[in-house]
């Protein structure tokens, strides 16, 4: 397949329906920061209808910047199967690479030091990935849980919680807390109390 860039008017761009990734505003504020910053890098794909395949995020950044036209790559010949998977999987395959601690760190130290805002590159500040976090259980699998090895388990929240809750859960590992075990304790009182009742 040869894929070539199109700009097209923002306002022509037909979000996907059924798209059940999510962006807070906070995040595409994020997205926001870096096409001011880098440029519109990463075209939105779409389908021969105008309708958005990926890059939704980045629809919605586009026009937060009062974008007139982004570019848009043509995603011609998928089955209706075929949009509806990669909807999923551009937006799953990348939750399922993780990060070298080390290098990571290395490299946003090296971009503090140049007086380079480091929260264009979506981290507020140097991560604590001291421990691996095994995600098996956001998959539905049920893996054995190994010896110093983080489980993650996910918590909704409705739109208008999140972005407390994000600051929050921000807030208290800076202040070196084990959140997943100050969750557990409430749940864990509230369970008592509600038996008791």
């Amino acid at each position: 397949m040869t894929l070539h860039i199109d700009y097209l008017p923002t306002e022509q761009l037909i979000p996907y329906a059924l798209n059940s990734r999510t962006h807070t505003e906070l995040q595409v504020a994020q997205i926001a920061s870096s096409i001011n910053e880098f440029g519109f890098t990463n075209p939105i794909l779409i389908d021969d209808k105008a309708t958005v395949i990926a890059g939704h995020g980045r629809l919605l950044a586009a026009q937060k910047l009062g974008l007139q036209e982004v570019p848009t790559i043509l995603l011609a010949g998928l089955t209706p199967a075929q949009k509806k998977a990669y909807v999923i999987a551009d937006n799953k395959l990348a939750l399922n690479a993780g990060w070298d601690a080390d290098l990571l760190t290395a490299e946003l130290e090296t971009l503090k030091e140049m007086d380079f805002d480091i929260s264009l590159t979506g981290f507020d500040e140097l991560p604590d990935l001291d421990d691996e976090v095994d995600y098996s259980l956001l998959d539905g699998e049920d893996a054995d849980v190994s010896e110093g090895v983080k489980k993650a388990i996910m918590v909704d929240f409705e739109l208008e919680h999140y972005d407390e809750a994000y600051e929050l859960f921000k807030w208290w590992r800076q202040q070196g807390a084990y959140v997943g075990y100050m969750i557990l304790d409430h749940l864990r009182k509230e369970r008592q109390k509600h038996e008791g009742n």
